[in-house]
């Protein structure tokens, strides 16, 4: 499915919806960040790679990420609706939508684990598996969001760069440990 003028935030309402997915997902990914510590001892004894990034970096990118990930969401909502409800459509989410819109929740679940289990279970090894099932889920997110939209999908590929590279520094991590 190509981007339709449904899926163009052609109005206040979609924008907002834009702007809240946005801010929805942010404070969806928050709830990880009670576990990260690293100031902790744990942390602090740990060999880290040489192309482990400054910790502001991750204040950065996350929120920037997060805001990506929520838009490409909502832009997958309103390029997958079935007419708007007021035109004579049903309103409903088309089935490649909401298989979309499933798999990103998925994956968004997984990426909130990551934090408590490796922060707090204090387990790169089991970052590690968990970063092992994010990365597929968020390819197939990429694939279903380019079924509905493909701007959506195209939002997906900083999040899929730097889900490689935390990938990476997780392995880095337990690699050296």
């Amino acid at each position: 499915m190509t981007p339709s003028a449904a899926a163009r935030p052609s109005n206040g309402r979609d924008a907002l919806l834009l702007v809240a997915a946005a801010v929805a997902v942010n404070l969806i990914g928050a709830l990880g960040v009670p576990f990260t510590a690293t100031e902790s001892a744990w942390f602090a004894g740990l060999n880290l790679p040489a192309y482990y990034p400054p910790s502001w970096a991750f204040g950065v990118v996350w929120p920037v990420l997060y805001a990506l990930i929520g838009a490409a969401a909502a832009l997958v909502y309103l390029g997958g609706r079935e007419g708007d409800g007021r035109a004579g459509g049903s309103g409903r989410l088309a089935r490649a939508a909401r298989v979309a819109l499933g798999l990103f929740a998925v994956q968004l679940a997984v990426n909130v684990a990551w934090s408590p289990v490796f922060w707090g279970l204090e387990r790169a090894d089991l970052g590690l598996v968990v970063l092992g099932i994010l990365l597929p889920l968020v390819v197939a997110t990429i694939a279903a969001f380019d079924r509905v939209d493909r701007r959506a999908a195209l939002l997906l590929v900083p999040y899929l760069a730097w889900v490689c590279f935390a990938t990476a520094l997780n392995y880095g991590i337990w690699a050296l440990n």
